[in-house]
């Protein structure tokens, strides 16, 4: 099993490195942490979701605290063989990433996935984006310019089973201090950050194609968001919370790129991404 480890690790770094310069010039690892500025700066987003937020709360607390109990102490003996002495630590980090599995799970499955939808396109409809959502969504405008989001015409799906598999094999990754944890973020970022674009994908009308092509001539900055919304989710009980902020995050991106006019075929200046302007007209939004 340690051969396996360190193999997988060793794939991981090659892949890292390759990434490594696109990531931190695309800018991408910030959007999920100005997803939380900009809930905190637009009340009525929040406000919008809070019995979700409530159901999905009280079974985070109820999962990553049973999850504790019950599996803490036997994979402190496992990460013991690795880690000697510093054995918790680890053993916490997987015990966490595990109840993160779990929550993502329940959450995603009953709670989250109409709330994130709802939110994204809230955002795109208060940056300027009426056209897009529409694809999505029945909207009405009100006599004094204020746009009211009807239905959903789609729904996303954001939770794969190929997912699920990704995360448990990589989780041994864990076992290895320090580095091991930074690998893990990376290997699953990589399929984390594109999940949270679906919607924009689906509004855009792409096939499944078209989007494999778009992220991976973007592989470097969806796998940046994606370590970047996976650290937040990954914060005991709160992490379902910045599940929804982080979609608003990836709202405020797949913004940046409309306004840069940003297409499938687009060979990206990924310096021009970061720099661009990002102000866009607050138009009023009702969410229903």
């Amino acid at each position: 099993m340690s051969n396996t480890i360190i193999n997988t690790a060793r794939s991981i770094l090659v892949e890292s490195a390759s990434l490594g310069s696109e990531a931190i010039m695309s800018g991408a690892w910030a959007y999920p942490f100005l997803g939380i500025s900009y809930v905190a700066s637009h009340p009525q987003l929040y406000k919008s979701v809070v019995p979700i937020v409530t159901k999905a709360a009280l079974a985070s607390l109820g999962i990553t605290a049973g999850m504790f109990f019950f599996t803490w102490v036997p994979q402190v003996a496992i990460c013991a063989v690795f880690s000697g002495p510093f054995a918790p630590i680890p053993a916490t980090i997987m015990v966490l990433f595990e109840s993160y599995l779990l929550v993502s799970f329940v959450t995603k499955s009953f709670f989250l996935s109409a709330g994130q939808d709802r939110l994204f396109d809230a955002v795109l409809l208060q940056q300027g984006n009426e056209k897009l959502v529409a694809n999505g969504r029945e909207i009405r405008t009100t006599s004094s310019g204020m746009k009211i989001m009807g239905k959903p015409l789609s729904f996303t799906k954001r939770f794969s089973s190929d997912g699920i598999i990704r995360y448990l094999v990589s989780l041994p990754l864990n076992s290895i201090p320090v580095l091991g944890t930074g690998l893990f973020l990376v290997y699953n970022g990589s399929k984390t950050g594109p999940a949270f674009h679906a919607r924009y994908f689906q509004l855009k009308k792409y096939g499944s194609q078209q989007a494999h092509e778009f992220i991976e001539k973007r592989k470097g900055a969806y796998t940046a968001f994606g370590m970047s919304a996976l650290l937040l989710n990954l914060i005991p009980i709160a992490g379902f919370a910045f599940n929804l902020t982080s979609a608003v995050g990836a709202a405020l991106w797949a913004s940046r790129l409309e306004k840069l006019h940003v297409d499938v075929n687009d060979k990206t200046d990924y310096r021009l991404e970061k720099q661009a302007s990002n102000s866009q007209p607050d138009i009023p939004v009702q969410l229903n």
